[in-house]
């Protein structure tokens, strides 16, 4: 590992300054940056811790949103009482303990992975981040943090602050994943539904190269969620989805798993509880 100066701000306007440059990035968890560190694939020559910026905690909004601190561990986030049980029940194989007690909400978000679990969730929640710059605050869909491989739509000079949840009210929610080894392995394929009466909003992860909404089958599931339909809608989202193939899965495997997890997704969010 190269050496590196480590900077520890205690106010967010700090924090911001001291990015930008190249060869600098923000600090949060590091359960990934230090492996890329380690790994030789990324040396930087700074780095700006974020423990400092008092950006923890889950807040219940009057609407019975969520309003979700950046540096919130994913660990305080599946024990929440807050949290939705949708989310616990994500969170309880992502990873392992020892990774979920370090890495946080941001972190997971920036780090634009294609195979983290919560970003294809939190898009189908309707979760929106709040990112600060030197400009002020701006406020986006989770969706459109992601521009491809991990790569995110952050300027250097930019963090995210915080995640808001809009109420789960009616709506039910389900994320199915298929790993190719242990349950709490990177997935070949996540997908995830929320249910609002009939209306279904389904976003994939780990097939592509980003989160992807599935509007076709969105669509033909308007006309009903039966079994005839589930599998009109698996279809098309076979074939809609830019497929990325890897070391889970080919393409071509993904695009079954895509058939077959749609319409058991689907199924469990019917079933879910509020």
């Amino acid at each position: 590992m190269s050496p590196f100066e480590l900077a520890e701000p205690r106010s967010l306007s700090e924090a911001l300054s001291l990015l930008g440059d190249d060869g600098v990035r923000p600090l949060s968890g590091g359960t990934a940056l230090m492996l890329m560190m380690k790994a030789g694939v990324f040396r930087p020559t700074r780095l700006v811790s974020l423990g400092k910026l008092k950006l923890e905690g889950i807040e219940a909004a009057r609407d019975g949103g969520l309003r979700i601190g950046a540096m919130t561990t994913l660990r305080a986030l599946e024990r929440s009482e807050r949290s939705f049980p949708v989310l616990k029940k994500t969170l309880r194989t992502l990873a392992n303990v020892r990774v979920r007690n370090v890495a946080t909400v941001g972190g997971a978000l920036a780090h634009a992975d294609p195979h983290m679990d919560l970003p294809p969730l939190l898009a189908a929640l309707g979760a929106r981040v709040t990112i600060a710059g030197p400009g002020g605050e701006r406020s986006a869909p989770v969706e459109a943090l992601y521009a491809g491989y991990l790569e995110n739509t952050l300027k250097r000079n930019e963090l995210i602050t915080h995640l808001e949840l809009p109420p789960l009210g009616k709506r039910r929610a389900a994320y199915l994943k298929c790993t190719t080894r242990s349950a709490d392995d990177w997935p070949a394929l996540g997908m995830a539904v929320v249910l609002d009466g009939e209306e279904a909003q389904i976003f994939l992860g780990a097939a592509t190269d980003r989160p992807t909404r599935l509007v076709a089958a969105e669509k033909i599931l308007k006309s009903g969620l039966d079994e005839k339909n589930l599998g009109r809608a698996g279809e098309a989202a076979a074939e809609e989805a830019r497929i990325e193939g890897d070391l889970h899965g080919s393409a071509a495997y993904k695009k079954q798993l895509i058939r077959v997890y749609l319409a058991r997704a689907v199924h469990e969010a019917r079933n879910a509880i509020h």
